[in-house]
């Protein structure tokens, strides 16, 4: 297959946004959106997805570390359902630890902690991409 994939980190307040490239190898970091509600974020994802041609959303899945799905889980579902109402294509990748590894990414890289607030949403989101395009799905 080929085509971009659009990879989140949903977050209450925040959704880290990530790219693949063509090939669906590479996961880079993209963006930070900050949320206003469901109909303005469906249609922020939207757009993202058709200026950057990308054909699925890969989700993040925050289950809890022995792997059932709590209720930040169910918040990412019940985006995703909207998204997928709206007429997007979305799939989940669970997500445990991932912002943990977006933070010792960006402090392996020298990143101020001041500096990583605005940017580990989007590392992120390239985290849980990465994982999605490793696993070969």
């Amino acid at each position: 297959m080929s085509g971009r994939i659009l990879g989140l980190d949903v977050g209450d307040r925040r959704i880290g946004v990530a790219l693949s490239d063509e090939g669906r190898l590479i996961a880079s970091p993209h963006s930070v959106y900050t949320r206003v509600g469901y109909s303005p974020d469906v249609k922020h994802i939207l757009r993202l997805c058709q200026e950057t041609g990308a054909e699925l959303i890969v989700c993040g899945l925050p289950k809890n570390m022995d792997g059932s799905v709590g209720f930040q889980a169910e918040k990412v579902m019940a985006f995703a359902d909207k998204l997928r109402e709206a007429g997007l294509d979305v799939v989940y990748q669970d997500e445990r630890l991932s912002t943990v590894s977006a933070h010792q990414a960006l402090i392996a890289g020298g990143v101020r902690r001041d500096d990583r607030k605005g940017v580990v949403d989007k590392v992120a989101a390239a985290v849980i991409l990465q994982q999605y395009l490793d696993s070969g799905a």
